[in-house]
């Protein structure tokens, strides 16, 4: 996670400075030596794995991240692992787990996808994402589903991080109205078990009763106690 975090800083610093010589150097060599904590770590967990085919088939966006170049800003996704101790302020609430996986995924998601399509677009011709405003914005309005059209992506790069990105805003969207739904099926089901248990409780107390009125009215039948 120390390792995400640099190479993000690193990242950042590359794309909106547009560093040149040896400060783009230094970038790049942190970028490389992160990279590479990246790989080792991919295999040492790999090596540890109980079952390593199925972990190897569970984790093929990782060997993807690793090996593939051109996705190394995806590896910046790790840093979602933060939420493994953040969960413990949430608790084991729902919603409150709900909340803060997504809304750190979403913000993990824009920043790094309007980076990345500043690097890619900012050069190419006719292109219409040149600032990191305008890659900001582009970012927001595409993983909201939005999508006005006034900025656009032009090159092979920038196409495919914005196929990412809609991907990524759909599955947050979907996971924001399961989990929803979840919990207003799991209110009204606890609703419903206080309501057989309040009813319980009556007709046990109206039996109660009626057995106390039948040993007052019929004085030679067996008592029956009325609290078992």
């Amino acid at each position: 996670m120390i390792a995400a975090i640099v190479f993000l800083i690193a990242y950042a610093w590359a794309v909106l400075e547009q560093l040149q010589g040896g400060w783009n150097t230094c970038a790049t060599l942190v970028m490389t030596v992160t990279w590479a904590v990246f790989v080792v770590d991919y295999f040492v967990r790999l090596s540890l794995a109980d079952d390593k085919k199925k972990w190897f088939v569970r984790n093929l966006l990782d060997l993807a991240v690793v090996a593939l170049p051109i996705l190394r800003p995806l590896r910046l996704l790790r840093l979602v692992t933060v939420l493994a101790v953040f969960q413990r302020i949430a608790g084991t609430h729902l919603v409150g787990r709900v909340v803060l996986y997504v809304s750190v995924s979403t913000v993990m998601l824009i920043f790094v996808g309007s980076l990345a399509m500043l690097s890619a677009e900012r050069q190419q011709p006719g292109a219409t994402i040149t600032s990191y405003g305008d890659a900001l914005w582009w970012a927001v309005v595409t993983m909201t589903t939005v999508g006005y059209g006034d900025m656009y992506p032009v090159s092979a790069d920038g196409r495919l991080i914005a196929v990412g990105l809609m991907v990524g805003g759909i599955a947050l969207l979907g996971v924001v109205t399961a989990t929803v739904a979840t919990w207003l099926i799991q209110k009204v089901s606890e609703q419903d078990e206080a309501s057989q248990a309040a009813t319980r409780a009556q007709v046990r107390e109206l039996t109660d009763e009626v057995r106390a009125l039948r040993a007052s009215l019929l004085p030679g039948e067996p008592r029956v106690d009325s609290t078992r």
